[in-house]
């Protein structure tokens, strides 16, 4: 393998290219992306989809090697749900999340799905592509910021929510009551109250005003 002259990061070996698809909901971004990878010797763009379906579709028949994969889309399937389905794949891409996000939610939601990397849309260039390269090699590949907040999260386990509470408290910063979070989280009512009070507990607060101001400033969740 070569060094790329701009990252110092091992790119493809020579005549192997690393085949990409890209999966976001904005065509200026899919371009800019385009347009910025395509740059790279070692990259091929085999194409790039507006919705999460359509990632999940190409994956499976491209022969692609990473996708690069947003987490919100305008359909129904959302980001880490394209993940999960895509890595589940027998001889299945690496998934780099490319997003804007980087809540607690975010980036637990993306890596518990499967995906390798997860990336922030302002990275600089070389950094974009060389975590395509770590991915594509199977290496995690994570943006300083998101590596930050999962150590953070390994070195006081005990006041971290969990997923599942990060899922609650998201859905009531969303507006949902205990009864509509229970409907779309599978779980009964009195579960639901359950982790609100272990949420509450956690974030030092009494109220679901306070645990989503609260946990809005940590950059647990999103508003």
């Amino acid at each position: 393998m070569t060094d790329t002259p701009r990252t110092g990061i091992p790119a493809a070996p020579e005549g192997r290219r690393i085949r990409l698809l890209l999966a976001d909901d904005h065509p200026v971004v899919r371009a800019g992306l385009r347009a910025v990878l395509e740059t790279e010797p070692d990259f091929e763009v085999v194409a790039d989809v507006p919705t999460a379906e359509e990632s999940v579709a190409l994956a499976a028949t491209l022969g692609v090697d990473v996708v690069l994969m947003d987490l919100q889309f305008a359909g129904e399937m959302r980001g880490p749900q394209a993940t999960a389905e895509i890595t589940a794949q027998e001889g299945a891409p690496r998934v780099l999340v490319l997003t804007t996000y980087d809540t607690d939610a975010d980036i637990l939601a993306a890596i518990e799905a499967g995906a390798t990397g997860y990336l922030l849309k302002d990275a600089p260039p070389e950094e974009l592509a060389a975590a395509v390269r770590t991915a594509a090699a199977g290496k995690s590949a994570l943006a300083p910021a998101v590596a930050l907040r999962l150590m953070d999260r390994m070195r006081t386990p005990a006041a971290a929510l969990s997923r599942r509470e990060t899922e609650v408290l998201q859905l009531v910063a969303d507006g949902l009551s205990n009864a509509r979070i229970s409907k779309r989280l599978f779980l009964s009512q009195a579960t639901v109250k359950s982790h609100l009070v272990h949420i509450y507990t956690k974030l030092g607060v009494d109220s679901r005003t306070s645990a989503v101001a609260a946990a809005t400033a940590q950059g647990l969740i999103r508003r």
